[in-house]
C-alpha cells in the first residue's frame, strides 16, 4: 500500500469515526421524532396493531412484554407507605413548542429544566407531549387527557434510563399551565411545525397530591422501549374541552385520538405510593 493509499484509509476511517461519535445522545433517539410514519388508525396498515411490523426497530411494539399503556387497577396493587410528595426539582428553562405528527410537544433544552431523582438516580426533564384521551387506565376508565413528562438519565451503569411522570385530566375547568401555551399551540400549521417559546418554567405543571402509582412499562409510541420507569399521579386534575380540542386541531392528522390501546399487564407489579397506613385504594 503506497502512501497516498494510506493516507485516502486513514481520511475515510476519520470520517466514520467523527459521524459516529457526532450523533447526539437525547430522547430523540429514543422516541420517534417524526411521527408521520405511524398513526392511530384501525384500519390504515399504520395503526397500533401494526407498529411492530412497520420497522424491525419497532419490533418492541409487537413482541414486548412490557409495553404501556396499561389499565391502574386496584386490584393490582401494592400499597408502598411512604411520605410526602414527588420531588421534582425543576427550574425554568428555555423551550421549544413542536408539532411532532400526532401530538404536540414542549422541549426543554440543554438539560437546563432541572430533574427527579429515583432510586439515587438523577432523570433530568426532557420534554413534555399529550396524549387525548388518556391511554392509562384507572380501574377500566379513560379520561379525557393525558400529560408525559419525559426524563433521562445519562448514567452509563442505569439500565433504566428512561422516567415519565404521567398526569391524568378530566373535563373540567381549564388547565392553567396548557392556558399559557394554547394561543401558540393553536396557531400551529402544515407551514410552522415549530416554535421558540423562550422561557417556560416546568414548576408551574400542576400534579397535586401525595399518591402515585409506578410499575415498569415502555414508552407508548414507536419504537415501543421497554425499561421505563412510569410514575402516574394519582390525583386527576382538570382540562377544558376547548383545549382538548386545540391539541387534536394542531397536528393537522385529522384524527380524533393519539392515544395507545391498553397493553397486557403480563404479571408486572403496580405500586401505590401514599403517606401513611389509612391511604388505602379508593
Amino acid at each position: 500500500m503506497n502512501l497516498q493509499s494510506k493516507s485516502i484509509l486513514g481520511f475515510c476511517f476519520l470520517l466514520l469515526a467523527l459521524s459516529i461519535f457526532s450523533i447526539p445522545v437525547s430522547v430523540s433517539a429514543q422516541e420517534v421524532e417524526n411521527e408521520r410514519e405511524f398513526d392511530y388508525l384501525e384500519n390504515s396498515g399504520k395503526g397500533p396493531a401494526h407498529w411492530g411490523d412497520l420497522k424491525k426497530e419497532w419490533a418492541a411494539c409487537k413482541v414486548g412484554g412490557l409495553q404501556s399503556p396499561i389499565d391502574l387497577s386496584h386490584q393490582r396493587v401494592k400499597m408502598i407507605r411512604k411520605s410526602g410528595e414527588l420531588k421534582r426539582n425543576y427550574r425554568p428553562c428555555h423551550a421549544i413548542l413542536k408539532n411532532r405528527g400526532h401530538d404536540i410537544a414542549l422541549e426543554w433544552v440543554n438539560n437546563d429544566a432541572g430533574s427527579i431523582k429515583i432510586n439515587g438516580t438523577e432523570y433530568f426533564l426532557k420534554q413534555g407531549h399529550w396524549h387525548s384521551p388518556s391511554e392509562h387506565t384507572l380501574n377500566g376508565r379513560r379520561y379525557a387527557l393525558e400529560l408525559h413528562l419525559v426524563h433521562t438519565s445519562s448514567d452509563p451503569k442505569v439500565k433504566n434510563n428512561i422516567s415519565v411522570i404521567g398526569a391524568l385530566y378530566k373535563f373540567g375547568e381549564p388547565d392553567a399551565f396548557l392556558s399559557k401555551l394554547i394561543s401558540n399551540i393553536s396557531s400551529m400549521n402544515d407551514h410552522v411545525q415549530e416554535r421558540k417559546m423562550g422561557v417556560i418554567d416546568p414548576t408551574k405543571i400542576k400534579l397535586g397530591g401525595r399518591k402515585y402509582y409506578r410499575y415498569m412499562g415502555s414508552l407508548t409510541v414507536p419504537p415501543c422501549t421497554e425499561r421505563v420507569i412510569w410514575t402516574i399521579n394519582k390525583k386527576i386534575r382538570t382540562v377544558s374541552r376547548e383545549q382538548v380540542k386545540v391539541l387534536r386541531k394542531a397536528v393537522h392528522d385529522y384524527a380524533e385520538m393519539n392515544a395507545r390501546p391498553e397493553q397486557p399487564l403480563n404479571g408486572r407489579q403496580i405500586q401505590l405510593y401514599g403517606p401513611n397506613r389509612r391511604d388505602v385504594p379508593n
